[in-house]
């Protein structure tokens, strides 16, 4: 069965940077599914997906626009400390879920200085090119349920 829109797939990938450093692997967690055609994993690696089939091997190399987008620097804001309560030491690389204009906001502290704390609101790969390794593992028709639901059930149905 070839990868189209409302199909499952589960694949196993090493994600690296452009000098070859590992960014994450799926061998530490078993093979990731995704429905294909819903916008769940970057669109460049959703458009090298369309057409394969259960078995195929392939690299491919995407820019920041077909993977998390270019940095905006209008997502990075200083907020004084006390926006922070509850929390003892706020360090850089410390994650928060802030309240955005749209909703939920991941935020990484990525300095703190003067009772003033830096944070960004990019994802954390935006403006970097991401080299994929995929072995795609099964492709399948998704299930009523799955399609109802917009996500995968079972093994493999892990949120990313």
């Amino acid at each position: 069965m070839q990868i189209t829109d409302q199909c499952v797939v589960l694949f196993h990938y090493m994600l690296t940077d452009d000098e070859g450093n590992v960014i994450d692997a799926s061998h530490k967690r078993g093979a990731l599914g995704y429905l294909h055609g819903s916008g769940q994993i970057v669109p460049g690696l959703e458009k090298a997906m369309e057409g394969r089939s259960a078995g195929d091997q392939f690299k491919v190399a995407l820019p920041p626009e077909e993977g998390y987008g270019q940095r905006d620097e209008s997502l990075v804001q200083t907020v004084p400390a006390e926006a922070f309560k509850g929390i003892d030491e706020i360090k850089p690389g410390m994650q928060f879920t802030g309240q955005g204009a749209q909703g939920p906001l991941e935020v990484t502290v990525t300095k703190v200085a003067d009772g003033m704390v830096t944070v960004d609101a990019n994802h954390l790969l935006a403006g970097k090119s991401l080299h994929f390794d995929i072995k795609i593992e099964e492709v399948r028709a998704a299930t009523e349920e799955e399609l109802q639901h917009g996500h995968v059930h079972g093994e493999g149905g892990h949120q990313h």
